[in-house]
């Protein structure tokens, strides 16, 4: 069998000097190539300092994550920007596009920065990625003269313009109608199916949740329950 594409193995963090508080109290948990998972729990529970630590965006306090066989313990910041921009995806609740650039420029802005100047693969890359998800007719707008949906659908396009392994998203529905959610929703699912990328998927949205393969619930920084689900991927009302 060959090893998960991500580990975390015993995870806590904490913030605070004088005063410590336990986000994460030792946090166990693996992610298989191609899961498609999702990750609830209440407010304050820990799911977004979880996502963070896996995402390499901050440090455990102890313990350790293992991404594509790479203990990142071991790395200093220019090694985990390194893996991060190999490996990750990121999709926020707030898309966070560029307002003076159009759709067609914010998806290529990961690849882009990456390499320090753009090229004509890139821009191939990004078109084929907002035909993908339905913006063919909208590459050129700025992201301004885009809805809601619209614009979470670049996010997601260019979450995935660096080919990564594992895409985390943090409430990636939250800020949508209905209608827009479940597009949304569906678009992650393709991509899963299609092109075997692993999605870890924070929610507060049960619905939202129970068309995932797998729910994961935190409470107070500790993993409560991990169920796999024979059913999902159904479509939502």
């Amino acid at each position: 069998m060959s090893e998960p594409l991500l580990v975390v193995d015993g995870v806590v963090k904490e913030y605070g000097v004088r005063v410590r508080t336990r986000a994460l109290a030792g946090v166990d948990l693996s992610l298989e190539e191609g899961e498609f998972a999702a990750l609830i729990g209440p407010s304050g529970s820990g799911k977004s300092t979880l996502l963070n630590v896996i995402g390499l965006l901050d440090k455990p306090t102890s313990g350790r994550v293992v991404l594509r066989g790479t203990d990142t313990s071991a790395l200093d910041d220019r090694g985990l920007t390194d893996l991060r921009a190999r490996t990750l995806g990121f999709v926020f609740q707030f898309h966070h596009l560029l307002p003076a650039f159009t759709a067609l420029e914010n998806v290529m802005l990961p690849a882009w920065a990456e390499a320090g100047f753009p090229s004509r693969e890139m821009g191939e890359h990004a078109e084929e990625l907002l035909r993908a998800v339905g913006l063919a007719d909208r590459m050129r707008f700025k992201s301004t003269d885009l809805s809601g949906g619209q614009q979470q659908r670049v996010a997601i396009a260019r979450a995935l313009s660096c080919k990564p392994a594992l895409v985390l998203a943090d409430e990636p529905t939250g800020n949508l109608d209905t209608e827009s959610s479940n597009e949304v929703f569906e678009l992650l699912r393709r991509f899963n199916r299609e092109r075997g990328t692993t999605f870890l998927v924070v929610t507060h949205d049960p619905r939202i949740a129970e068309r995932c393969d797998r729910v994961i619930e935190i409470v107070d920084g500790r993993i409560r329950s991990d169920r796999r689900l024979t059913t999902a991927g159904a479509p939502g009302t």
